[in-house]
């Protein structure tokens, strides 16, 4: 079977996947005890006020209904917000907070990516040296320490180094000026042309991408600082087995030079257990970008979504479950997809 109709076929084989997620998301948001009527008119309200609130959103149809409108408005993306932002279209909701997120998803994933793999890949090639010690330890350390824990304990720490902290160092005054530590990037450094009616970048504002980079920096650090971890250790494992493999040996036997046995024969059979981690990664963003948007103050599709169960906007929170969703979904399938590409014995019918 060829590549392509591999991917084929594992699109076909989600979308039953796709379907379960959108019942489960119904249920265990429509039969919870979540209250959007008393969330929008306060716990005392009553009456007609309620009843007509009720009818509005549909809450006194019957429960195959709701559940086929919940469907109808997920697969159209055509649903409207009932609380955080009362009668706004969602996807104008997800729209304006979207770009933080992937702002910050963005760095989250690309800093772990250039520090953890080669410095696991530098331990599995140099193992029980000084610096293997140092990296096998401080991996270790990571992921010991939960990612609220150290979100509050970097807040702490940069937030005293203003005026001159541990040996001078000042987080404010490092590159460009910040007023604060916390909050929403801008991220207004682009400037965009339409071209034949499509909107192109044509220009760039290098400081305020740098001021944007320093105010998502460490949110993005501690965001990624388990994954990298991981990659770490998973990078040294995976070098260290493939380093003693009987074809490494073979190409040794031939003369072949080191930096080519690195490069060709170890360095791309290493990636292959690094695959999942990599793209599993979502998984923890997604989980992990709730927490971090919230402490520190950024306002993206991880503190949207904190608002909307907080509010009992079901329609709200139903749709960023489900973007979630077909997300986590989309990086299994570039997942198996990369497997095709970096092994290509891997296949469909294997």
């Amino acid at each position: 079977m060829s590549r392509w109709g591999y991917l084929v076929k594992r699109i076909a084989l989600s979308i039953p996947v796709l379907f379960s997620a959108i019942t489960f998301l119904f249920l265990m948001l429509r039969l919870g005890p979540l209250d959007p009527v008393s969330a929008r008119l306060g716990e005392q309200a009553s009456g007609a006020d309620v009843t007509r609130l009720r009818e509005q959103m549909g809450l006194n149809d019957p429960l195959w209904k709701q559940y086929l409108d919940f469907m109808r408005d997920l697969l159209t993306f055509s649903g409207e917000s009932w609380v955080v932002q009362a009668n706004r279209p969602i996807t104008d909701i997800v729209a304006q907070v979207a770009p933080t997120t992937i702002w910050l998803g963005f760095w989250a994933i690309l800093l772990p990516l250039f520090i953890g793999i080669p410095l696991g890949f530098y331990a599995g090639l140099n193992p029980n040296s000084k610096s293997d010690y140092v990296a096998s330890v401080s991996s270790i350390l990571w992921l010991s320490m939960p990612n609220f824990w150290l979100a509050v304990m970097a807040l702490a720490f940069l937030r005293k180094t203003k005026g001159g902290g541990v040996l001078g160092f000042d987080w404010y005054a490092l590159g460009p000026d910040i007023s604060g530590i916390t909050g929403t990037p801008g991220l207004d450094f682009l400037t965009l042309t339409n071209v034949f009616g499509v909107p192109l970048p044509t220009a760039m504002d290098w400081m305020a991408f740098l001021t944007d980079f320093k105010l998502i920096l460490p949110a993005s650090l501690i965001l990624g600082s388990a994954s990298m971890a991981t990659e770490m250790r998973i990078g040294r494992t995976a070098v260290l087995e493939t380093v003693n493999s009987n074809y490494v040996e073979t190409a040794k036997a031939k003369g072949l030079k080191s930096r080519a046995i690195v490069w060709k024969h170890i360095f791309r059979n290493a990636l292959i257990p690094l695959v999942p981690v990599i793209t599993n990664e979502a998984f923890i963003l997604i989980g992990g970008s709730v927490i971090i948007e919230y402490i520190f103050n950024i306002n993206g599709l991880g503190s949207l979504y904190f608002r909307a169960l907080v509010a009992a906007d079901i329609p709200l929170a139903g749709a960023l479950l489900f973007m979630f969703t077909l997300l986590i979904i989309s990086l299994n399938l570039l997942q198996d997809f990369l497997y095709t590409i970096i092994d290509p014995r891997v296949g469909y019918d294997r």
